[in-house]
């Protein structure tokens, strides 16, 4: 697998797992399994998602810890909302790209991207080329002072 000669691993990020065929969860679990213990780069694979949905089973995996004893409402912070998201294990993105001319996120990655730098190209996505990555990533470079709510 090309994934793994790479060492990349592989995540299926997925709010409404009953909604992919049984086939498809069976080979993205393989991928997923065969890929777990690579560590240079992870490929967050988003297949039945919503964001609005990730963060309500969040909310309700901390509700559980808490209904649990395993913590106190007084102990919820962002860091521990960050950690119970499907990207848990992943910092948050610097960059997204929204492609087809759309200026919205479509309950995509909410929580995610409140200190991301948002790029929007009037192009569908198998049209951007390797020049309006790199202009994007220039950009992003150069031009931008992060301050991350500051």
């Amino acid at each position: 697998m090309e994934a793994t000669e790479n060492g990349i691993r592989i995540k299926v990020l997925s709010t409404e797992t009953d909604r992919i065929p049984l086939d498809v969860a069976q080979g993205m679990q393989r991928m997923v399994e065969a890929t777990q213990h690579n560590d240079k780069l992870t490929l967050n694979i988003c297949l039945s998602y919503g964001s609005r949905g990730e963060i309500v089973n969040a909310c309700k995996a901390i509700a559980t810890d808490i209904s649990e004893g395993m913590m106190d409402p007084s102990d919820i912070t962002e860091s521990v909302v960050g950690k119970k998201m499907l990207t848990g294990e992943c910092p948050d993105p610097d960059i997204i790209i929204r492609t087809s001319g759309e200026y919205r996120l479509s309950n995509f990655l909410l929580w995610q991207v409140a200190y991301s730098e948002m790029f929007f190209l009037n192009k569908t996505w198998p049209e951007l080329t390797k020049g309006d990555l790199v202009k994007i990533i220039r950009n992003y470079a150069r031009d931008r002072q992060r301050r991350f709510g500051k």
